[in-house]
């Protein structure tokens, strides 16, 4: 007989928390406070908290999706395939928002209060919000609301400029629609019906499209002065990454390469972010 290697459940555990978005947006959180001249330990304290919301919004995703997962084979689930136990990530999930509740209010209360109601955005899309026409919403929300509580977080308590917050808002409408069109089919047979799942695939992939490269627009043209060459070639770039992302996403299947184009699209925002003044002193 043969025996089973079974991994270790440090890395069932890693594989559980959404890695590539929750690795992304932590990093693109630190860029940003580092890049808005943040003390070191403030940028180190944004990606802690960061990290610590973002791994508890991916673990409670799949504790509460477990059934959902199982029933449709998820392979890429360690919960689904029952190689992780749902009260072990259900444990991993609580232990990480505690640990986000304190390290957010670290920050200061503004910005505690406000990341804290970007992560509690994403659990509300995990137990409800991506069932219904509204599922665009949680992410519009964070990702609109992330950069203004890193500006509060800021010696002095700054804001985030109203462009940059509407193009966190619509990079997170994009996030949403690439994440979810590859899954499509296995969340209707289980009960899943958000607003991609109504639009249908082709719909959602050219909205996805036209809300990121709205998102890139927006950052190279709402600063105040002309637009840097650096940001009509970032601009370039994102519009390239769009159509590449597109297209495979217009090709079916569950195809994770479109949210990975999507991720890369915020990648180039941050840089287009950091190379502007987003940050607004009252």
């Amino acid at each position: 007989m043969g025996t089973e290697l079974r991994r270790p459940l440090v890395v069932d555990l890693a594989l559980a928390c959404h890695p590539a978005p929750t690795v992304a947006v932590t990093v693109f959180a630190a860029a940003m406070a580092a890049g808005a001249d943040a003390p070191p330990v403030t940028t180190a304290l944004v990606g802690a908290a960061v990290l610590a919301g973002q791994l508890s919004v991916g673990w409670s995703n799949d504790w509460i999706d477990a059934e959902r997962d199982a029933a449709v084979g998820r392979s890429d689930k360690p919960v689904g395939l029952g190689r992780l136990a749902v009260g072990t990530v259900r444990s991993a999930a609580l232990g990480a928002a505690a640990l986000c509740v304190v390290l957010s209010l670290a920050l200061g209360w503004r910005a505690g209060l406000v990341h804290l109601a970007t992560v509690a955005s994403a659990w509300a899309y995990n137990a409800r919000l991506k069932s219904t026409v509204w599922s665009w919403a949680p992410y519009a929300f964070s990702f609109g609301f992330l950069p203004l509580a890193i500006a509060l977080a800021l010696p002095g308590a700054p804001v985030a400029a109203w462009w940059a917050m509407a193009a966190g808002a619509l990079l997170g409408i994009g996030a949403h629609g690439a994440n979810v069109v590859p899954d499509l089919q296995d969340d209707q047979d289980t009960g899943v019906r958000g607003l991609p799942h109504r639009l249908g695939g082709t719909a959602t992939s050219i909205g996805t499209a036209l809300a990121l490269l709205g998102a890139t627009v927006l950052l190279v043209l709402a600063p105040s002065g002309p637009p840097r060459a650096a940001a009509a070639a970032v601009l370039v770039a994102a519009v390239g990454l769009t159509i590449v992302g597109t297209v495979l996403a217009l090709g079916g299947g569950r195809n994770r390469l479109p949210f990975l184009f999507a991720i890369a699209v915020a990648a180039v925002d941050v840089v287009l972010l950091v190379l502007s003044d987003w940050v607004v002193t009252a």
